[in-house]
């Protein structure tokens, strides 16, 4: 019988033979791919994934994600959807998927080579694919292992094989089971390994996940005893966070629905769990830290000192109230919450105290789309602990001419990382600022200090379940340092009549007080604009910054990310109108700017004709900004003026500028106006599905960036990366 009607068609050539083993002929894939499988289940598959996806994309442009065996076709896999969200290749859902489990147990030869065919097809759009093996559940056969290496056998594919550091024999509580040893880990790996090696499966590496993270040399030294010389072996240590059920899930597991409280907390983890089943006096010293606390929903004191003591000072944070019972809260109390605005969430459920904690300390976090301190939390010890450059070796990547917005994002964060830059963020209110904050401290992409009243934004952070306590955070208003800062200020501008009474006013404003951090080295670099206006933000830079020397301008330029290669183009942001030595000013910055993140720079100076073809003011200037930059800089080269087309594409720079080295061949696109570069780079985002990363400023002695006021946590996380390399190339 047939798999089914949306299954891929049989792969027309012989797969693995069940029986002998023996490899068919047929012609090996061409794309790289690697095979995770476990030899059981909850051992956190899905988050090593994640970090092997992150770690490819990082040297080929299309990665994808297939998953042979799903179990069913009713309802779209977890997994898979949730690594499509970060793949970089464009299959669809159906197109990454094998068989169900009912297929497979049907006809398990004709399941295989459907699954041959599927993946074969899926190559043709992928330069990588990361496939995520069969999980253990209910339907899950003892031989589910045997059935995933023969599967990558079929497909090609090396292992990897990720073993689980817990006990599965006893129930997690919150996440939390006990340990296994090292010889245990061992001796697992070393069943599972000649399983693999028995169903003709190549293993690349073996990776223990969830381990002790007491034990890792230990685990990791028996490991690779018994595995075959050469197998890379990797652990990861056991992590609450990413076991830790979220607020929404406990929801879940109690049949419950939120009552009252901001819905934004409700994908913070639980980690504790406090019953009230006392007095209110002796529940709150026993409150603790992201904990959900079970209160029977009669004891109406009890709900009103917890949500109190939640926005307090000296009270810990709490992740929720369940409230069970069928009693309602009465008016007065629903009243009296309002008034001290109150947002810890409260959800109500109909079951019992005892069910009810039941539930709770048995309720799972997954890895979701919705959990992104889980997200930043896997990726981080996945690059903490896994060699990734190892990984790519052994799957022999290697980058070609091609630079995707993938690849770039990788180098940049990547670099940023390396430069270990301390970054001021002024807004420290703003909920995307501390979003991103927390990501870029779980990734060790930069040092940061927030701006702003201390109290207000870690009890923000927490609400939100965001991880800042690494963040340092000054309140301008309070510091120590505002004198100084005052006194330092009076001096620069007193030819400006500037007292010290103006100065002190002035410092308290968060711009001004972040500029002077950096400005006296207190900061390597400065990112503002969420909140504030792009004058608001480069105001005090021009004021007491300054340009480089030989730099009269400041300006901006964009990174634009296609699918295939990385152009910058200036100045789409500052000057509205530059002369033509302000224009070979935004040249030369803009190619000093492109080489630093790895672009080779060839300069476009655009204009409505292409070279001796036109004539007119705006063309002339174009002209001799083109002579000045030539004059400059005699290394660079650059083009002009040109037309985008004769710039961009090979065949009509041929043929309107014959001989030229930068016509048809730009990276660095510069526009003759505000106007012009402004609405280009919107056009190119917008119709080609460009990603446009920045305005990224230039010109200015130590790097302050701009952000748009409709910035998004992922325009944060890239402006202050590039503001950290900027910093380190310093």
């Amino acid at each position: 019988m047939g798999a089914g009607p949306s299954a891929c068609r049989w792969a027309t050539t012989s797969t693995v033979s069940r029986q002998q083993g023996e490899r068919a002929e047929y012609t090996v894939d061409v794309a790289v791919s690697i095979y995770l499988t476990s030899a059981e289940g909850r051992t956190g598959k899905s988050a090593v994934a994640l970090g092997v996806l992150d770690a490819l994309k990082a040297g080929v442009p299309r990665v994808g994600i297939f998953r042979p065996v799903i179990r069913s076709r009713d309802e779209r896999d977890r997994v898979l959807e949730l690594l499509r969200g970060r793949a970089t290749a464009t299959a669809s859902y159906e197109e990454c998927v094998g068989v169900t489990y009912e297929e497979l147990a049907r006809d398990a030869d004709e399941a295989m080579a459907t699954i041959v065919s599927c993946y074969r097809a899926l190559r043709e759009q992928c330069d990588a694919i990361v496939v995520v093996g069969s999980d253990y559940t209910d339907v899950a056969a003892p031989t589910e292992l045997a059935t995933n290496a023969r599967i990558a056998a079929n497909l090609d594919s090396p292992v990897l094989l990720v073993v689980g550091g817990r006990d599965l024999s006893e129930q997690e509580v919150l996440g939390q089971s006990s340990a296994r040893d090292a010889s245990t880990l061992a001796k697992i790996a070393e069943l599972s390994v000649a399983e693999l090696h028995e169903e003709h499966a190549s293993v690349l590496a073996t990776l223990i996940n969830r381990a002790d993270s007491e034990a890792l040399d230990e685990i990791v030294a028996a490991v690779s005893d018994v595995v075959p010389e050469g197998t890379a072996v990797w652990a990861l240590p056991e992590e609450p966070k990413l076991v830790a059920p979220p607020v929404a899930e406990v929801m879940r597991a109690v049949d419950g629905h939120l009552v009252r409280g901001s819905a934004e907390l409700l994908s913070r983890e639980v980690t504790q769990i406090v019953i009230a089943g006392m007095s209110m006096t002796n529940v709150l010293p026993r409150l603790l830290e992201g904990a959900v606390v079970v209160i029977a929903a009669d004891r109406a004191e009890t709900l009103l000192a917890v949500s109190i003591a939640h926005e307090a000072e000296g009270f810990p944070t709490l992740g929720a109230v369940v409230l069970n019972g069928d009693f309602e809260m009465s008016e007065d109390v629903e009243r009296l919450l309002d008034g001290v605005g109150a947002v810890l969430p409260v959800i109500r459920t109909p079951h019992g105290t005892f069910e009810t904690a039941q539930r709770v300390v048995h309720a799972r976090g997954l890895l979701t789309a919705e959990s992104p301190v889980k997200f930043d939390t896997a990726l981080a010890l996945f690059e903490e602990h896994v060699d990734t450059r190892d990984l790519r070796e052994r799957l022999r990547l290697h980058r070609g001419s091609v630079r995707t917005p993938a690849m770039f994002a990788y180098d940049l964060f990547a670099r940023a990382a390396k430069a270990d830059a301390h970054i001021v963020l002024p807004e420290g209110h703003d909920d995307r600022i501390l979003r991103a904050t927390s990501t870029l401290l779980a990734r060790g992409v930069a040092r940061l200090t927030l701006l702003g009243e201390e109290s207000a934004i870690r009890k923000r952070g927490a609400e939100l379940g965001l991880a800042i306590e690494g963040a340092a955070v000054i309140d301008p208003e309070t510091s120590p340092l505002l004198g100084q800062f005052a006194a330092e200020y009076a001096k620069l501008r007193a030819h400006k009549g500037i007292t010290l009474e103006d100065a002190r006013d002035r410092m308290t404003d968060v711009s001004y007080f972040g500029t002077m951090l950096v400005h006296l080295g207190l900061a390597d670099g400065m990112v503002s604009g969420a909140a504030n206006t792009t004058a608001h933000t480069i105001r005090p830079s021009l004021e007491f910054i300054k340009t480089k020397p030989g730099v009269s301008v400041v300006s901006s330029v964009f990174f634009m990310a296609l699918a295939d290669r990385v152009l910058v183009y200036g100045d789409c942001a500052v000057n509205p109108d530059p002369n033509a030595a302000e224009l070979a000013d935004i040249a030369a910055s803009s190619a000093e700017t492109a080489e630093q993140f790895g672009v080779d720079p060839r300069i476009a100076m655009l204009s409505y004709s292409t070279g001796e073809s036109g004539s007119g003011a705006e063309v002339d200037k174009v002209r001799e900004a083109t002579a000045l930059v030539r004059e400059a800089h005699p290394e660079l080269l650059v083009e002009g003026p040109l037309q985008y087309d004769a710039a961009i594409d090979p065949e009509t720079g041929a043929s309107k500028l014959p001989g030229s080295q930068v016509a048809g061949h730009a990276t660095v696109f510069i526009f003759p106006d505000l106007n012009t570069g402004n609405n280009t780079y919107k056009a190119v985002q917008r119709s080609a599905g460009a990603i446009a990363v920045g305005p990224v400023l230039q010109g200015l002695n130590k790097p302050v960036n701009d952000l748009s006021r409709g910035a998004t946590v992922q325009d944060i996380l890239n402006t202050v990366a590039i503001t950290a390399v900027q910093a380190g190339e310093r």
